[in-house]
């Protein structure tokens, strides 16, 4: 599985993304576990991105953290990248939810979206654009059947890129518990 995925988003990643230049992100001076200063020579690079620790020990738990978050089972960047791209040709097909997309950028959309998927999903970057609720607030007339469109077309995705099902399961549970956020209702209580 995840071979197809990595061969379908190496193809696609190269039409998409050839035109693209990245910059290597500077090394960070803050540890992301222990929020600690960071030592430039306690690093790991994961994705092609270096990261620095304050410690071995906050190191190590960064590795195992990435290597057991569903972002990796999914296949990481790669698929991820892969799944975003597929996701948006279903939604941009669809008349249910595509008008939501007219006047903005897919380029910035798609960028967005897979910033805070990779984010959500347990990846090793935190998410750092609008919440949720900002982001969604002026679209009129947002309602469920809007989210269960763009819900349905992930799942479809998924089950298209030949995931695990019960990776899909703990994905659209993820998915799911920003349905209030997304939709700007009061948060449901917790149990």
């Amino acid at each position: 599985m995840k071979k197809a995925v990595l061969l379908f988003s190496f193809g696609l990643c190269l039409t998409v993304f050839a035109a693209e230049p990245v910059a290597p992100k500077p090394l960070n001076t803050t540890c992301p576990v222990s929020g600690k200063a960071a030592d430039p020579k306690i690093t790991w690079v994961y994705e092609d991105q270096t990261f620095a620790f304050a410690d071995e020990a906050s190191r190590q738990k960064f590795e195992a953290d990435r290597a057991a978050s569903l972002y990796q089972k999914l296949g990481g960047k790669a698929a991820l990248e892969a799944a975003v791209e597929l996701f948006y040709v279903k939604v941009l097909a669809d008349k249910r939810v595509n008008h939501y997309f007219e006047d903005i950028s897919m380029i910035k959309q798609k960028r967005k979206q897979k910033e805070f998927l990779a984010a959500a999903l347990g990846g090793p970057n935190p998410y750092v654009g609008k919440d949720l609720r900002t982001a969604h607030a002026d679209l009129d007339g947002l309602n469920d059947t809007h989210f269960d469109a763009i819900a349905e077309h992930l799942q479809a995705t998924l089950q298209e890129l030949k995931v695990d099902p019960a990776l899909i399961a703990q994905a659209m549970a993820i998915v799911g518990s920003t349905r209030d956020a997304v939709l700007n209702r009061p948060q449901s209580a917790k149990p």
